[in-house]
């Protein structure tokens, strides 16, 4: 039983820290596809425009 308890508590803590970070870079990637599409747009704008 205290093997089982271990390895819940030496593989439960780098679960739940990638876990945090997954959350946080996937609100900053969220960002970064939405600058992306907002350049592509006004790059757009611009060659057909000018």
């Amino acid at each position: 039983m205290e093997d089982i308890l271990q390895g819940v508590a030496n593989v439960g803590f780098p679960i739940a820290v990638a876990a945090y970070l997954l959350v946080r870079i996937e609100n900053k990637l969220d960002d970064l596809s939405l600058s992306i599409h907002q350049l592509a747009r006004v790059v757009s704008e611009k060659e057909t425009g000018g």
